[in-house]
């Protein structure tokens, strides 16, 4: 079966609205058995606040990928920047603050070409669910290991834990 040829580029401001209900889009995909329903609810209710917080990002100058399908609708996500100070001690410069792929576009590469188009081959690390074990396969495919920092999250996402992966200079 012909895998959909994607297209990755950088978002603009009008990506913004799209881009949001692809991620939350995912999330349920991903996430349905670990949230509550109102978890996906509250989301969606914050999505005016955050269109407008994720406008000003890409207009102050920060870089958020999307990927197309042929149709133009927007099925992945991924955002990368500099490491925040309380993750400095990992002892790299740049995180991937987030990455996305709808089940639909699975299995297809994009997932690692939104993942080059962030980061490429940089020394980076990323936090990600404890409980996501594809996401957690799929980084160590692509040189990410743990490194034992886990944190417990809170608000909405309160009783889950993130693990902290890091990929250095191969």
């Amino acid at each position: 079966m012909p895998t959909p040829d994607y297209r990755v580029r950088r978002a603009v401001g009008d990506d913004v609205p799209a881009t949001l209900d692809m991620k939350l889009a995912a999330w349920r995909e991903t996430y349905a058995t670990q949230r509550p329903a109102s978890f996906f609810a509250a989301e969606a209710a914050r999505r005016k606040q955050q269109i407008d917080w994720w406008a000003r990002g890409l207009a102050a100058g920060a870089e958020l990928w999307i990927a197309e399908d042929p149709a133009g609708r927007i099925v992945g996500c991924a955002g990368a920047g500099p490491v925040q100070d309380d993750d400095a001690d990992a002892g790299v410069p740049y995180e991937l603050q987030m990455l996305y792929v709808l089940a639909s576009a699975h299995g297809t590469g994009l997932g690692l070409r939104l993942l080059d188009a962030a980061i490429g081959s940089k020394q980076a690390l990323l936090w990600v669910l404890e409980d996501n074990p594809r996401a957690r396969a799929f980084y160590r495919k692509h040189g990410f290991a743990p490194d034992g920092r886990r944190e417990p999250l809170t608000g909405l996402w309160d009783g889950l834990h993130e693990i902290r992966m890091v990929r250095r200079a191969r």
